[in-house]
């Protein structure tokens, strides 16, 4: 806290933009004592301990969900989204079977892709795998494992081929990725739902329910509201894999309930959420 508020004093900024972590509060603290305006977004539709200190002496508050999932004042809330690259847009169903050819699917088949973020997710990975015979059935499959269980499940799948890949990271190129895929299954990370909402892709939420404050659940339940996501607890997946493979199948079967999905989760992109949250910063310079 001293150190933040020297600091401050001698680089004397104009704005001072936090994001939520623990770090922020003596920084964001600073700020206010020195009245220095203050921004601060959430990306998670729960607001963090943090951000709720912070809130009653920030000038703007931005969110990356409606504000309804937010105890903040309406009168200086706004839902902005999360800043994402602008790669992440709808493909059209010819760029989608290119991608699927490019990346060595059949074009004419369904893809499901699964991901458990950047470091993986060995319980989704575990069921995921589990169920891969029902799921072959149906769709060809693509699973982005992470590093630290690449090689244990190398050993426990067939090679890559035309139905199923496994891959231990996407370092470049994630959208055209999910771009690709007819279903998505992945985390309910805050930014990767705003990736897939801003591809419009089907996508099941597979949360985990041990982070702080159970944030992904309550990202995950946010966007399955209106039907714009599908929800599967992880427990679930775990005794009865199966799961997975009855749920994929019953969507692509339902060509009604998958555009329900595209339409309804597409309401929820932000494409100006970067743009949006620059002009707040802006303002509050100003």
């Amino acid at each position: 806290m001293i150190e933040s508020f020297i600091r401050l004093i001698f680089w004397r900024p104009d704005v001072v933009f936090t994001k939520g972590g623990f770090v922020c509060f003596p920084v964001g603290s600073a700020a206010r004592l020195l009245r220095i305006p203050l921004v601060i977004h959430d990306s998670d539709a729960h607001p963090g301990l943090t951000n709720r200190l912070l809130a009653p002496g920030a000038s703007a508050i931005a969110t990356g969900a409606p504000l309804q999932h937010y105890p903040y004042p309406t009168k200086k809330s706004h839902y902005v989204g999360i800043p994402i690259s602008a790669s992440f847009k709808p493909f059209s169903p010819d760029e989608q079977k290119d991608l699927k050819q490019q990346f060595g699917f059949d074009p004419e088949r369904p893809l499901l892709v699964v991901t458990g973020g950047g470091l993986g997710a060995k319980r989704l990975n575990d069921a995921v795998v589990a169920a891969l015979d029902g799921l072959l059935g149906v769709t060809s499959v693509l699973l982005i494992s992470g590093a630290g269980q690449y090689d244990e499940l190398k050993q426990r799948v067939p090679g890559d081929g035309s139905s199923f890949q496994l891959k231990a990271f996407v370092s470049e190129g994630m959208a055209e990725v999910l771009g690709a895929a007819d279903v998505v299954i992945a985390r309910a990370g805050a930014t990767t739902i705003m990736e897939l909402a801003a591809l419009a892709k089907p996508t099941v939420l597979v949360p985990n329910a041990y982070l702080t404050g159970g944030h992904q659940l309550k990202n995950a339940a946010a966007f399955a509201e209106d039907g714009a996501a599908l929800v599967l607890e992880e427990d679930a997946i775990i005794a009865e894999p199966e799961l997975v493979a009855k749920t994929v199948a019953g969507l692509l079967s339902d060509t009604t309930k998958l555009q329900h999905m595209q339409q309804s989760f597409f309401t929820y992109a932000k494409p100006r959420a970067a743009e949006d949250v620059a002009n707040l910063l802006l303002a509050a310079a100003k």
